[in-house]
């Protein structure tokens, strides 16, 4: 199966904090009007992982190398939403990059990228319009560059669905990226909201199985395994209920960052 159908997870993604993979705040100024408010928005949160202090994310965030890079073209509403799955990336995969998306001002320090060779970009979308089929490739396009040298990035837009359409449509420096569509069996078990099908992923299942794919399965497990944490402890959070004892995945990642202190 194919398409971004199942990988964007309508309303469900966002950042803690806007800009690059630096984590500088972004050049360009929000647009007018109120920051995002949703249900929850009076709790106290973690302010860095913007999770409900009884449930910190923190102690199980582990960082993973990976061969690939994945860049988020965020839509700016997004940054307010903690429920976000996109920043979990950007948590465990050390070389993610955030850049902010507007329609009139693309970000500078991205279209730099964009034209430096030693990094391969793929637009992360589905094939289901004929309008750009000629650009449509598969894995062995991302296999290739790996046999060049170059970087293989996976660029992935960061919005709801309507959104990324927009994005995608309105977003001209993005018209000559191959554009590679995820096929994969895999469900969603983001629990954050009902998605319209199974097969809609977030954007955190998507990284992972975008690694998986490409033989990369230590990243994918680790970020699955932090995937799961954030879901599980997301969820208890609403409930008011603190998660205890650890989960598998919790015990896993705690071992991992234990060993990594400790250089083991």
């Amino acid at each position: 199966m194919s398409a971004f159908d199942r990988l964007v997870d309508t309303g469900s993604t966002g950042y803690g904090s806007s800009g690059h993979g630096d984590g500088s705040v972004a050049e360009f100024p929000r647009p007018p009007g109120r920051e995002f408010k949703a249900r929850g928005s009076f709790v106290t949160r973690c302010e860095a992982c913007q999770l409900p202090v009884m449930n910190c994310l923190c102690p199980y965030q582990v960082k993973a190398e990976s061969y690939a890079q994945v860049w988020l073209l965020t839509h700016p509403l997004e940054h307010f939403k903690p429920t976000n799955t996109g920043r979990l990336i950007r948590d465990v995969l050390t070389t993610t990059q955030v850049f902010t998306w507007y329609r009139m001002v693309p970000d500078a320090r991205l279209l730099a990228l964009l034209e430096d060779p030693s990094y391969a970009p793929f637009l992360i979308f589905p094939d289901d319009q004929v309008d750009y089929a000629d650009r449509v490739v598969g894995r062995d396009a991302v296999e290739e560059t790996r046999s060049q040298a170059r970087i293989p990035v996976f660029i992935i837009l960061d919005g709801t669905w309507r959104q990324a359409r927009r994005m995608f449509r309105r977003s001209v420096y993005l018209d000559k990226l191959p554009i590679l569509p995820l096929h994969t069996e895999r469900e969603t078990r983001y629990r954050l909201r009902k998605p319209a099908s199974k097969a809609h992923l977030c954007k955190a299942e998507v990284a992972i199985e975008l690694l998986r794919q490409g033989g990369d399965i230590a990243a994918a497990d680790r970020l699955d395994d932090y995937f799961d944490v954030f879901n599980d402890s997301y969820a208890a959070s609403r409930l008011h209920h603190k998660i205890d004892p650890p989960t598998a995945a919790m015990r896993r990642l705690s071992a991992q960052r234990d060993a990594a202190l400790t250089g083991e």
